[in-house]
């Protein structure tokens, strides 16, 4: 995903002018509840609160820093909003387990309402019965077991053309008396990208080229993480229009749904000819059709659940395949550690998915590189649904909660040598599974908000980094040695590696 954006130096300058308007009405409430104990909270400045303390990036690593200062639980406020900032084990088992109940909301995020179809999807949909029904069809229909290990043909076929695309880019290297390098990054985003694209449409994109919606889906991503100036100062709103942030935002999600829109036509074409795929939108078609289960699904909803699945399949897959090859590549003894496993399970046929299961260094590699890398760090931001207490603290409904599960899956106190790669520490070690029984571990997020599409992930992600293993050696570019490669994260509330990945790949010895 593209860095965060705040648009420009333009908003800081026009909320410092209007500033001094608010400063009586920022000091009075700062006043109230005074009897109560008060949330530990960095000094903030009149009206900006502490957004100059977070700046443009690395938002993860600089509440990790306030953290260590003000405590696991503080308060942040951002504009007129009110955060609090979860930065440990215990804090978020309260927050994700124990009162996930009233911390299952979620903020009404600026740019999400147009994109979201007003908040139709789950990602961002408030909590309710509503919410609760999507979810229920997504992980009945879309995302069960049965459901994914039906697509499991497509996966192993697209990894498969994946490993064949490499291997052709080695022999044209070595006609010409070179060492190819290659570009995983690109690579990884094509096949995730390939994989839920057609596990989700089939090979019907009514008519769209196939790169066109790529592009879309990544202008997508990129406003999602911006944070609107609405968000921070609804009385300053307008500024969004004069940056340009609404029109860019009204463009974005006229074209996405015209896509989606197509998309459908066709199917629903395809299905009165007698012709189904069965790919997911055709089961978001007949469970619309269909209706049952106490919820009537309407054509926003569908078009809403598909681009969840897209935006977070897309990004959290291949990303954790990215961030576990580059920790490989930067910790060889643990590369040929995964490698050899592999290497033994494999048969001559190649990879295939019922093998992953056996593949306990590899899985502990896959899960040690997302503790240390969370697709996304701070998660997606919760919100408190009615007046609650955490702790000693009496926390206010319509709180935002920011859960730093990057901080979490580095804290000293929960992991010995948290800052080193080491695999070996979920080896054989079942309570670190992905959806949070451990709330160490949290990549996926956890409780009610977790994330519905693990297995779908997690899939896709071990049987790539299988193949990548078992058919090549990788090294780095010629000029290049462990010593000097650097695992550097971007900018951006879900942060990828800083540069592409280029690696040289080398054929397996027999």
């Amino acid at each position: 995903m593209a860095s965060v954006q705040l648009d420009s130096s333009l908003v800081y300058v026009i909320l410092f002018v209007l500033s001094s308007i608010l400063i009586v009405r920022s000091l009075r409430s700062s006043r109230k509840d005074g009897l109560r104990p008060h949330l530990p909270s960095p000094p903030a400045l009149p009206i900006l609160g502490n957004l100059h303390q977070l700046g443009r990036g690395h938002h993860h690593r600089k509440l990790q820093a306030l953290a260590r200062q003000y405590g696991p639980l503080f308060l942040l406020r951002l504009g007129s909003m009110r955060a609090l900032v979860v930065s440990s084990a215990a804090m978020a088992e309260e927050v994700l387990k124990t009162q996930d109940h009233i911390f299952c909301g979620r903020p009404r995020q600026y740019t999400a309402r147009a994109i979201s179809y007003n908040f139709r999807d789950i990602g961002f949909s408030p909590y309710g019965d509503r919410w609760r029904q999507l979810r229920r069809i997504a992980v009945v229909h879309l995302l069960s077991l049965k459901r994914v290990d039906s697509f499991r043909a497509l996966r192993e076929q697209e990894v498969a053309l994946l490993v064949a695309r490499i291997h052709e880019d080695r022999t044209q290297g070595h006609k010409h008396h070179q060492h190819q390098a290659v570009n995983v990054s690109q690579l990884i985003i094509g096949l995730t990208f390939n994989v839920i694209s057609k596990s989700a449409f089939g090979n019907r994109l009514g008519g769209t080229d196939p790169g066109t919606v790529r592009e879309m889906l990544e202008e997508v991503t990129v406003l999602l993480e911006t944070i609107a100036v609405s968000d921070l100062f609804p009385q300053f709103g307008w500024v969004d229009w004069l940056t340009g942030l609404d029109s860019r935002i009204e463009t974005t999600a006229t074209k996405l749904d015209a896509i989606f829109e197509r998309v459908l036509q066709e199917h629903e074409k395809s299905s009165e000819n007698g012709v189904e795929s069965g790919d997911l939108v055709d089961d978001l078609l007949t469970v619309a059709k269909e209706g049952g289960e106490g919820f009537k699904l309407d054509r926003t909803d569908v078009k809403g659940l598909i681009l969840d699945l897209f935006v977070a399949g897309i990004d959290t897959t291949s990303k954790a395949i990215l961030w576990a090859m580059a920790e490989l590549v930067k910790n060889p003894n643990e590369m040929e550690k995964v490698q050899a496993e592999v290497r033994q399970v494999v048969g001559a046929q190649g990879v295939l998915e019922q093998q992953l299961g056996k593949m306990s260094r590899l899985q502990a590699a896959m899960k040690e590189a997302m503790r240390l890398h969370p697709p996304v760090p701070l998660l997606i931001p919760h919100e408190v649904i009615r007046d609650t207490k955490l702790h000693v603290y009496h926390i206010p409904a319509q709180t935002r909660v920011i859960v730093n599960a990057w901080a979490i899956g580095r804290d000293s106190e929960s992991w010995e040598n948290a800052e080193e790669f080491l695999p070996e520490r979920f080896m054989h070690n079942n309570i670190f599974d992905y959806s949070g029984k451990d709330i160490r571990f949290i990549p996926f997020s956890a409780g009610r908000r977790g994330c519905p599409g693990i297995a779908f992930a997690t899939r896709l992600a071990e049987l790539a980094l299988a193949n990548l293993l078992y058919h090549f050696n990788w090294e780095l570019p010629e000029g290049q040695d462990v010593e000097s490669f650097e695992v550097v994260e971007s900018n951006g509330l879900s942060p990828s590696l800083k540069s592409d990945l280029i690696l040289v790949p080398k054929q397996m010895q027999a």
